[in-house]
């Protein structure tokens, strides 16, 4: 919804206005004015923008403008007008994540401008308290198509800016051509002066602190007619840019950069940012400017828990008799899911398949299985194969599924974020949907909010996850420092199928992580179905109090809050699902920590807490009592971790 609004803000933006041409900047800001966004052209008419935060500067030069293959929105541009403020506030339900009810509140500044051969383009600005997002806007009309070739949109931080930011990996390299795949390990916490320019960039999101100031820096999943986009280094020493993918990422040779009839808006580029990491890490910036939900009925979209045998056990477990134990494993948890992997329909076949359907219809399991996403930009001869590349083919494969009562899939091994790409995700969501299936995404791009427009999307892979860390000890190694700074990075937003708890050892390297930290990762990480990585044998071995906890930790949270923490090194957050509070807490430093925790909402309640025992394979419980401000002291150990779970009443929730 948008309305007018008069503010204080909107009078200063139309006295800086009167008389357009003579316009050097005009200040925008959102509802409280902590987060100001300066715009103006220079003396070539490229239109620049800076942004202050609490009236210190952050971006210290932007660049934005649009090239297009017959008109030029970079330069000689001019000034036309700038609409008055509006008010945008809207209300929306997300069916898993870090809070069911959102709501969002900005002031949606728009600037009119015109190219030196007189077509119209607008840049518009949103600014919330928490942030600002921009778009651009041809509001034209045309009958034939027109293309972008590049996008001029940049963000200039202040001198000792530092970055948590992510690798891009060269398009059709690794493994069998798959990247790239956002599975790259994060740099963290580097001087963004020293980073090198890479042909290869950076993904989407990134993580930077400027002076006091944590930004999330993402973007909104594009409508049919854009490309995913990701970060470049800049010509400044602290400058990123937006970059767009290379040539070979286009579906089975579809078109890899936006093209569109017009008017054509493009996606959001969005701007999270606060005094603490926390003020990302409780907001839902990047939902609330995706694209409004498909309409239709999503009832049969369940989030939940899955049982999964390939994590530790991989291929060899891709059997009958093995899915069987993990169906009745998955029962036995009162987990919702069980997915079944890769070669499914070598090794066990259609005829068992229906078995298995059977068996996990009789003990309320839904199946999931895996199917290679193909195409021909990458070279995976893992099945089923080729069988979702045309509508005709994903229609007789889902009404198969459909009619065994099969609930999901799990899609692997797309190829990047050209225009067609990103296309086609959207068709296998729509096809899924009508049959209604649930979809997972593996080897993918982020989904940049695409789950609030399609609820069937319940997850999508785009990190070095848990699989990496039994190939390589390098990985394992990071398993902690990761899990510390994914509610500010990857997992700020969007679901992320991590696939996380494991307290069995690896088969070929180390397990780094202790206990208590594995169990911390099933609250600390969201998925709409997350997929744990323990095997019924590993669950065996552990206390009754653990399983306990790991029957009833639930994947959609009602609220969500920071507690403390520092990307890479710690983190503590608190999740409610109805009358229960989680705290879970991981220490990914060289020492011991001794932390006291403000829980105010755990006044007064007596609760629990497990962590590790006397090592870090062990574990422990014990009653927690915080005292009358709600404050507890916790010790974490180094690459330990901690669950602490309070039920408290539902008066005191309405109060609270």
């Amino acid at each position: 919804m948008k309305k007018p609004l008069l503010t204080i803000a909107a009078l200063l933006v139309i006295a800086l206005i009167s008389g357009c041409a003579s316009a050097k900047t005009i200040i925008m800001s959102g509802p409280d004015s902590r987060i100001k966004v300066a715009f103006s052209l220079n003396k070539d008419g490229q239109p620049l923008y800076t942004v202050t935060y609490r009236d210190t500067a952050v971006i210290t030069e932007g660049i934005l403008g649009i090239v297009m293959s017959d008109a030029d929105f970079s330069s000689g541009l001019k000034l036309d007008s700038v609409s008055e403020p509006e008010e945008v506030m809207e209300s929306y339900t997300l069916l898993h994540g870090k809070k069911k009810d959102a709501k969002y509140s900005a002031l949606r500044h728009t600037v009119h401008l015109s190219s030196s051969t007189g077509e119209a383009l607008d840049i518009i600005f949103q600014v919330s308290d928490e942030g600002f997002a921009f778009c651009y806007k041809f509001p034209g009309a045309s009958d034939e198509i027109k293309y972008i070739t590049a996008e001029k949109s940049s963000f200039g931080f202040a001198e000792g800016t530092l970055g948590w930011i992510q690798p891009r990996a060269a398009s059709k390299s690794g493994w069998n051509q798959t990247n790239p795949s956002y599975e790259e390990n994060y740099l963290m916490e580097v001087p963004l002066s020293t980073v090198a320019a890479d042909k290869n960039g950076w993904v989407f999101p990134a993580l930077f602190r400027s002076g006091n100031c944590w930004v999330n820096l993402t973007e909104s999943w594009p409508d049919r007619n854009y490309c995913g986009s990701h970060l470049a280094k800049g010509k400044g020493a602290n400058e990123m840019v937006i970059a767009f993918p290379e040539p070979a990422e286009g579906y089975t040779g579809g078109s890899v950069l936006p093209q569109s009839k017009l008017p054509w808006q493009t996606p959001w580029r969005i701007v999270t940012m606060g005094s603490t990491p926390g003020v990302i890490a409780e907001s839902t910036h990047g939902t609330d400017l995706a694209l409004s939900p498909i309409e239709g009925d999503f009832s049969y979209v369940k989030p939940g828990r899955a049982a999964w045998s390939w994590a530790l056990m991989k291929g060899r477990s891709v059997n009958f008799e093995t899915q069987k134990r993990f169906i009745t494993y998955a029962a036995e948890m009162g987990w919702e899911y069980c997915l079944i992997d890769v070669n499914w329909d070598q090794t066990i076949g259609w005829d068992r398949i229906a078995d298995l359907a059977r068996l996990a219809e009789e003990k309320k399991v839904g199946l999931i299985l895996w199917y290679n996403s193909a195409g021909d930009w990458n070279t995976v001869t893992y099945h089923p194969k080729d069988r979702l590349l045309t509508s005709e083919s994903r229609e007789e494969e889902f009404s198969r599924l459909e009619s065994l009562g099969i609930k999901g899939i799990k899609v692997d091994f797309f190829g990047g974020d050209g225009q067609s790409m990103m296309d086609y995700y959207q068709d296998i969501l729509a096809d899924a949907h009508r049959h209604k299936l649930v979809v997972n995404c593996h080897g993918s791009t982020l989904p940049r909010g695409l789950h609030r427009t399609w609820p069937n999307l319940v997850s999508m892979e785009a990190i070095r996850g848990f699989e990496f860390a039994t190939f390589d000890q390098a990985t394992a190694d990071l398993v902690a420092s990761k899990a510390t700074m994914q509610a500010f990075t990857r997992n700020a937003f969007d679901p992320m199928d991590f696939t996380p708890v494991c307290f069995t050892e690896y088969d070929n390297n180390k397990r780094v992580t202790g206990n208590g930290a594995e169990l911390a990762l099933a609250v600390l990480f969201l998925s709409g179905v997350q997929h744990y990585a323990e095997t019924p044998k590993g669950m065996e071995t552990v206390p009754d109090y653990v399983k306990d906890m790991m029957k009833d930790i639930p994947v959609s949270w009602d609220e969500s809050r920071f507690i403390t923490g520092y990307p890479g090194k710690y983190i503590v957050l608190a999740r409610r699902s109805g009358n229960a509070w989680y705290v879970a807490g991981v220490n990914a430093d060289k020492d011991t920590l001794n932390i006291y925790l403000k829980l105010p909402f755990a006044e007064g309640i007596s609760g629990t807490i497990i962590s590790e025992g006397e090592t870090l394979r062990s574990f422990s419980q014990d009653t927690m009592m915080p005292d009358w401000t709600g404050g507890s002291t916790v010790e974490i150990k180094p690459g330990g971790g901690f669950v602490m779970r309070f039920m408290q009443d539902f008066e005191e929730i309405a109060i609270r």
